[in-house]
């Protein structure tokens, strides 16, 4: 099934509300600027930030996914946000600048070679100092479904070049399912490291 499909109906990592990792990253002072949340799905962690006060821009693969969160912007006026369908790995020539970008449920879905990809497109559209928010299965969750769980060593080899890892948390992340409520999960939060003319 592809996570298009998955929005036929309700998929577990859609929950009906923002993430509570999101929630505390806004309270802590960590999101600033303008703000892409990549992969948002039907939107809440994008609804919830532009809800706050940011400009938002809501990036999905799944055309379903794009067309549930503009239903749901309908509902909200004068927001500063946007929702598009997007193919990630293009967003090098969107032309977009951001202070702050956030992933719940995303980079864990990669192979080794797509996720260096990833980066370095996720990197382009970051400002020098800015902030990107991870939020991925841990490898502390039991196997046997679901995406690949990621380890606190992947994260330091992902992060080697122009960034700088901030922090990495074991902080659950949020699903519904009969069986859970949540999985175990890693937050990381990460910093673009400022050009210099050697780099």
């Amino acid at each position: 099934m592809s996570f298009n499909d998955s929005y036929q109906g309700t998929p577990p990592w859609d929950i009906g509300r923002a993430q509570k990792s999101i929630i505390k990253l806004e309270s802590d002072g960590k999101i600033t600027g303008k703000v892409l949340d990549v992969g948002c799905g039907t939107g809440e962690n994008a609804l919830y930030l532009a809800k706050k006060g940011y400009n938002v821009i809501g990036i999905d693969a799944s055309p379903l996914a794009i067309q549930k969160a503009k239903l749901k912007q309908q509902e909200f006026q004068n927001l500063n946000l946007e929702f598009q369908e997007m193919d990630i790995f293009k967003l090098k020539s969107s032309g977009w600048e951001f202070h702050t970008i956030v992933d719940a449920g995303v980079f864990h879905v990669f192979s080794n070679s797509a996720r260096i990809e990833y980066l370095n497109n996720i990197h382009s559209v970051l400002i020098d100092e800015g902030y990107f928010h991870l939020h991925v299965f841990s490898d502390k969750e039991p196997g046997g479904w679901g995406p690949r769980r990621i380890s606190k060593d992947e994260i330091y080899q992902s992060f080697q070049e122009g960034w700088k890892i901030v922090s990495i948390k074991d902080t659950p992340l949020e699903m519904v399912s009969p069986r859970m409520d949540s999985v175990q999960g890693l937050l990381i939060e990460v910093r673009k490291l400022q050009k210099t003319p050697d780099n």
